[in-house]
């Protein structure tokens, strides 16, 4: 949203490894220890956390992505609370039981699975006549994009969904999407990364 709104900032790498979210200097900035959160220093450094108020807030600011009029204004909103009430608290839940439990729990995997899958329905029926989610590109769009993109990571497709996989190939294709996604580590270090680990457990395995 940042580089798309071509807004100046600083950004702070927080190591939630070593769980430094948690630690009372950040607890004070957001209280939920999670993140993202902003401080606009231009504004007396006011706080904002939570995604979606972090993304209507710089919306406001700068102008841009969530329209004036009325209706208009309220699909975005709409669809914005589909993301934050629906798809990233589901999806996120198929990200650890699928990705990260210990235990593996068949029924609570194929239950989030299935639901972020029929959550991934919606937007495809959505996205049938239209090249975003409400017409012109949106925060909508920004809040949605960074779970769609992670579709693999919680074992569900995308690619029978031809609205949704257009959507989502277009949104990635963005130069300013593509500057966002290096931020605050660049996508061919992660990947790198990634790799490193792969060969570390196949090691393990050997």
């Amino acid at each position: 949203m940042l580089e798309e709104c071509g807004l100046p900032y600083v950004y702070k790498h927080i190591d939630l490894g070593s769980k430094e979210q948690k630690q009372d200097w950040f607890l004070k900035i957001n209280p939920n220890g999670r993140i993202p959160v902003i401080v606009d220093h231009a504004n007396d450094d006011f706080i904002v956390f939570e995604s979606g108020a972090i993304l209507i807030y710089l919306a406001e600011l700068a102008e841009q992505f969530l329209p004036g009029e009325q209706k208009q204004r309220s699909r975005v909103l709409q669809w914005l609370m589909f993301q934050m009430g629906g798809l990233g608290p589901m999806q996120g839940q198929a990200h650890v039981f699928f990705r990260y439990a210990k235990e593996k729990i068949p029924y609570a995997i194929k239950r989030y699975q299935r639901e972020t899958r029929r959550l991934y329905e919606v937007l495809d029926r959505q996205l049938e006549d239209r090249e975003f989610l409400v017409d012109d590109i949106s925060i909508a769009d920004f809040a949605s994009f960074p779970w769609v993109r992670r579709h693999e990571w919680a074992g569900v497709s995308i690619e029978d969904l031809p609205n949704l996989w257009r959507w989502y190939q277009n949104i990635n294709a963005r130069s300013a999407v593509q500057r966002g996604l290096d931020v605050p580590v660049p996508q061919t270090e992660l990947a790198k990364q990634s790799v490193k680990r792969s060969v570390k457990q196949i090691r393990k395995i050997i």
